[in-house]
């Protein structure tokens, strides 16, 4: 999974230091986006800002362009590590090694961890209660 942890907190507290103090659907707008969820998506680390808009941002939150590119090269660090040295198993010297010390507090905490061939559960909804299946006559019929 990718990391988007320090873009996302720079994105954040840039926005709210801002003098402007800008809203995210008014700062997704003023990037070009008709949808203005996409800077709270930035700020809860789902997606990141692409380069193209990388200086559009600097200039409209004042942020030095060193600081995005800071942000960005963590980012991407952090992804790059997580595939490299957190390997559920791995094989060294001809032995299996199941290794227990994979990082997961970087996880989105909504998601989670599922292996294959696991099912994942839907949480139910307090109005989901099982309800009687209405008999449509095609099952037997009850005796009284």
């Amino acid at each position: 999974m990718r990391c988007f942890q320090n873009m996302a907190k720079l994105i954040r507290s840039k926005r709210l230091g801002h003098p402007k103090s800008y809203s995210q659907s008014e700062l997704s707008h003023m990037l070009g986006y008709k949808n203005g969820q996409f800077i709270s998506n930035v700020e809860r680390s789902l997606c990141s800002i692409p380069f193209k808009m990388l200086r559009r941002v600097s200039e409209i939150l004042d942020i030095p362009l060193e600081d995005l590119k800071i942000a960005v090269l963590k980012d991407q660090e952090q992804t790059i590590n997580r595939y490299l040295y957190s390997s559920q198993k791995r094989k060294d010297n001809n032995l299996l090694v199941v290794d227990d010390e994979s990082d997961e507090s970087d996880e989105r905490p909504d998601k989670a961890a599922t292996h294959e061939g696991d099912e994942k559960k839907q949480p139910k909804d307090d109005d989901s209660e099982e309800k009687p299946q209405q008999d449509y006559g095609y099952n037997e019929k009850k005796v009284a």
